[in-house]
């Protein structure tokens, strides 16, 4: 089974986290939440999920991990601006990793440059900065592009998201 960085900080979209964690868990993937301080408690911006975080970006490296997930929220946009954790996108990229990717995570993808000739989605309001970024946008539940990338636009999306992320895990 797959070990899944999770790129995680305050204000992030509750159950675009908390949705896949399940469904990642019970098929038998782990998850570890990665922000700057390991043991910190982040909040959901709903307010229905808190999360202690596993692990600190100085203290894990990408190729420990199989996958990565980036719930929306404001939690990607927060975490672009730290270098650490874009590098830390782009490798999952680069190395053709699995990336699940929902509503505003693609913001991290955009500030990687990992997006040039890609087919995805994500939240309406990013449409313009993913297409500027080089990206297909295609306005649809789930898009998966090169058996890598997994990307969809809001909650509403989360049963294709999680199908379509878990699948790729179990190729």
């Amino acid at each position: 089974m797959a070990k899944v960085a999770c790129l995680l900080t305050d204000m992030f979209e509750d159950v675009e986290f908390t949705d896949p964690e399940k469904a990642l868990k019970e098929a038998g993937h782990e998850v570890i939440t990665i922000e700057k301080e390991k043991g910190k408690s982040v909040k959901g911006k709903q307010g229905d999920a808190t999360v202690s975080i596993d692990e600190s970006i100085d203290n894990v490296k990408p190729e420990d991990f199989e996958a990565l997930l980036l719930p929306g929220g404001f939690s990607p946009d927060q975490l672009r601006a730290d270098d650490r954790f874009v590098k830390f996108t782009k490798h999952f990229m680069d190395e053709k990793k699995p990336v699940f990717a929902i509503c505003h995570g693609p913001q991290l993808l955009i500030t990687a440059k990992a997006l040039e000739g890609r087919h995805a989605t994500g939240f309406t309001s990013i449409k313009v900065d993913m297409e500027y970024a080089g990206a297909t946008y295609e306005d649809k539940e789930v898009v998966v592009c090169g058996n890598q990338l997994v990307t969809s636009r809001t909650p509403d999306d989360l049963p294709a998201f999680n199908r379509e992320s878990l699948k790729l895990l179990s190729k």
